[in-house]
């Protein structure tokens, strides 16, 4: 562990800390009096004193709504000269969502991405190939800055230039990859074809978008790693809320930054514990731009005791895949991620897909497209589709190579498809 006393605290001392935290957090919004100060006096709190863990549950929720409306510095809590930094979301909904950081927001931030590093074995004098894009999203920077508080190595990649990858991770001889999941893909593609074997790389870390148990398992089969998930968000912090350790059993969220809760995302009630429900983030020792019970739209689920790696830190589930991403297909709801289980699960195609959703008639049909291993396996596919998710889908079983790869940036898995050429030849 990087911080064996934060992440293995017992659950008394926890709570004492995070209310102490919360307290502080309220009296900031209050002083600041922007949008989350004066919706707490509406709700009748005057102090940190008038709050409880126990009835945050009951404090106003902060959205991405609120981010956008006082674009671009609208919720600083501090003043604007005390910004190091600006960060955002990759605007994959519209406009990015912009996020400062003071200088000891960046340090908080390094010291969380030290832990994830530390989560998947890394050490000081380990040598970590960061794929991940830098610049305004989070990703390669928060990557970058945590090796360099853990005291490992870091070779600065970012995405794209596949051929250079591949010959750092042979000549450098990486211990720990850190990209997408669906780069890590691609690179293990890579790596292959060029006849280089990564015998240095241990493990991977892999985030930025929903991934399924079954591409870890793509994944491990084309690199000789354990592959880890982990989870941020600009708003929150980034990269570095949360991890899994070699366990692999759920993501050690670093509660005593990042306040945790599952709701129900159409009532806002509280989700049970291993019920899945949206995540939202309540940030107490955030400087620049702190956040009480903001929505991620993220959904997954909690789950509470210690891991056997130690850590007495809540888990929580990977992400199912957002709020707003699920897919209604002629009543059914699904999101993409439950898909992408059915499709890598049955071992006919290969770790790479898209999904259409043809909405050109008031008939919405959901057409998937894959590559087959061998054979042509759509018969068998639709079928399991239907049984296991009781969504009657039209598969596309297209030449291998036909469903782009991801160079730079997230995969695409969803297109829609309102008019014009379609989306990948051989589907209509």
């Amino acid at each position: 562990m990087f911080d064996p006393k934060a992440e293995a605290m017992s659950l008394d001392e926890r709570a004492a800390l995070q209310r102490h935290r919360l307290w502080g957090l309220v009296d900031r919004l209050l002083a600041a009096d922007g949008v989350q100060g004066g919706r707490l006096k509406e709700a009748g709190v005057g102090g940190g004193s008038d709050v409880t863990l126990a009835g945050l549950r009951n404090l106003p929720f902060t959205t991405k709504q609120d981010l956008w409306d006082a674009y671009p510095w609208g919720m600083l809590a501090v003043p604007r000269d005390q910004v190091a930094a600006v960060h955002g979301s990759s605007g994959t909904r519209g406009r990015p969502t912009l996020v400062a950081y003071t200088k000891a927001d960046l340090d908080l931030w390094a010291a969380m991405c030290a832990r994830s590093l530390s989560c998947a074995g890394a050490a000081p004098g380990s040598i970590v190939h960061n794929a991940y894009g830098y610049g305004l999203f989070t990703g390669g920077i928060g990557i970058h800055q945590g090796a360099v508080a853990l005291g490992a190595t870091v070779v600065p990649m970012s995405g794209g230039m596949t051929d250079r990858q591949v010959r750092m991770l042979a000549d450098l001889r990486a211990d720990v990859l850190t990209c997408t999941p669906a780069y890590a893909l691609r690179l293990g593609e890579a790596l292959a074809d060029a006849g280089v074997e990564p015998t240095a790389l241990k493990a991977g870390l892999f985030g930025a978008e929903p991934w399924s148990e079954e591409l870890r398992t793509a994944i491990e089969r084309v690199l000789p790693i354990k592959a880890m998930d982990i989870y941020g968000l600009s708003e929150v912090i980034g990269p570095g809320v949360a991890t899994e350790c070699l366990e692999q059993d759920g993501l050690h969220v670093n509660e005593d930054h990042f306040i945790v809760e599952a709701v129900d995302p159409s009532s806002g009630e509280p989700a049970k514990d291993g019920t899945p429900g949206e995540l939202v983030f309540t940030t107490p020792t955030k400087q620049a731009l702190p956040l009480l019970r903001y929505r991620t739209g993220d959904i997954a689920s909690l789950t509470r005791g210690e891991c056997p790696c130690g850590r007495t830190l809540v888990r929580m589930s990977k992400v199912l895949g957002r709020a707003d991403d699920m897919l209604v297909v002629r009543g059914v709801n699904v999101y993409p991620s439950e898909v992408e289980r059915v499709l890598l699960g049955s071992g006919l195609v290969r770790p790479h897909y898209q999904l259409v959703v043809d909405r050109r008639s008031p008939a919405v049909r959901l057409l998937v497209a894959c590559e087959a291993l061998s054979g042509n396996p759509r018969d068998e596919l639709v079928r399991t589709l239907h049984e296991t998710l009781g969504l009657t889908a039209e598969v596309f079983v297209l030449p291998g190579g036909t469903v782009p790869r991801v160079e730079v940036g997230k995969a695409v898995r969803v297109v829609t498809w309102e008019d014009g050429a379609a989306p990948l030849p051989g589907i209509a």
